[in-house]
């Protein structure tokens, strides 16, 4: 959509610890990254690292930028460029209007949105999505899917959802967040406490019974039998991660009905959590006459391993009454879960890029 576009966009990885900022130009990083330590406990240093930071890249550019746009946690008022009380962030509680004042800084449209977002917009429109899309029509069929729900595991639990090439903002600016909803092996807790970095390491501490702070990638390396440690206690770790991420997500997919891509951090674990997660999406549920019905009315497919199945459906042709003549009919409902094509930071880049340019465009119609 936009990878032959020449405008030029300033981006910025928003962390904690240290900010990232690069540029982006048809969906290519054209400058570079910079990074620039956070003070997330001082506004004032917070806002001229942020400045400065766009200005390092600005400086690196031959052309004037179109836009600044960036992934910055929430809560906020995404539309309005206004960050709420941030956890990580304790100099903007109260509330920042950090987009106008980087308008008034640049000149420049400035539009921000959480990761998750971010992340499903550059999927769907550069990654998983297409990428599934042009394997269909490889294999002959006539299956086409547009929507998508991005989800990224890792510090938390990211979600965003993309409808017919459009991001879905919501009207409070919390379109696809399901990181509060309840999970489902401690109902009274949020679903991002068995979804997490936390999670993992939760509950490799309790089954295997170590107080040794270790890492979800030690974790994972235990499991591969590449680092001492508990091997059951880590598989473990993760196929109860796997069980509470399906059915959140699946609760999500009952909605959207669409392609699922999966980024962040622990997405490189998927052998371990990925099995659990299948399942639960491809589960039952009963009545109380003892009736039994998938939680899903599609079922759900791993792209990586079962594409060939996922592709052929039940195609038939079905005759149109009081005729002689036929419509395609395909009654197999499958939607299709894979990882990451373009990388996680990558995506959010080229959402971040691609959503600027979107918002640019539709201002001018």
């Amino acid at each position: 959509m936009y990878n032959n576009d020449n405008r030029t966009v300033l981006t910025l990885d928003a962390g904690g610890t240290n900010m990232v900022f690069s540029a982006i130009r048809g969906c290519n990083r054209v400058a570079g990254p910079v990074s620039i330590k956070t003070d997330p406990g001082n506004l004032d240093k917070c806002l001229m690292g942020i400045s400065e930071g766009f200005r390092l890249i600005k400086g690196m550019m031959d052309d004037e930028p179109a836009a600044i746009s960036f992934a910055f946690p929430g809560p906020a008022d995404y539309k309005n460029g206004v960050i709420g009380d941030l956890p990580n962030f304790p100099a903007f509680r109260g509330g920042v209007a950090l987009g106008p004042y980087l308008e008034r800084q640049f000149g420049i449209p400035v539009f921000i949105n959480n990761d998750g977002n971010l992340f499903a917009y550059g999927e769907a429109l550069e990654g998983l999505l297409p990428w599934v899309n042009a394997r269909l029509e490889a294999s002959d069929s006539n299956k086409r899917f547009n929507n998508l729900l991005g989800i990224t595991f890792g510090t938390g639990f990211g979600a965003g959802v993309v409808t017919e090439g459009r991001l879905l903002m919501g009207d409070n600016s919390c379109g696809g967040d399901i990181w509060c909803t309840n999970g489902k092996l401690f109902p009274d807790l949020i679903a991002e406490e068995g979804v997490s970095i936390r999670a993992i390491k939760r509950v490799y501490g309790e089954v295997s019974g170590s107080e040794a702070e270790l890492s979800p990638k030690e974790i994972f390396e235990i499991a591969e039998g590449r680092h001492p440690g508990n091997r059951e206690a880590a598989i473990e770790s993760f196929r109860q991660f796997g069980e509470t991420a399906g059915n959140t997500m699946a609760h999500a997919s009952a909605i959207l009905d669409g392609i699922i891509v999966i980024g962040g951090g622990i997405s490189g674990a998927r052998d371990y959590f990925m099995p659990a997660l299948l399942k639960e999406m491809n589960s039952t549920a009963g009545t109380f006459a003892g009736g039994k019905f998938p939680i899903l009315e599609s079922r759900v497919y791993d792209l990586d391993n079962e594409f060939e199945e996922f592709a052929k459906g039940d195609p038939r042709k079905v005759r149109i009454p009081s005729s002689d003549d036929f419509i395609e009919y395909d009654p197999a409902r499958r939607i299709g879960i894979g990882i990451s094509k373009l990388g996680t930071s990558h995506a959010i880049s080229v959402g971040a890029y691609a959503y600027a340019l979107n918002k640019i465009d539709c201002s001018r119609q």
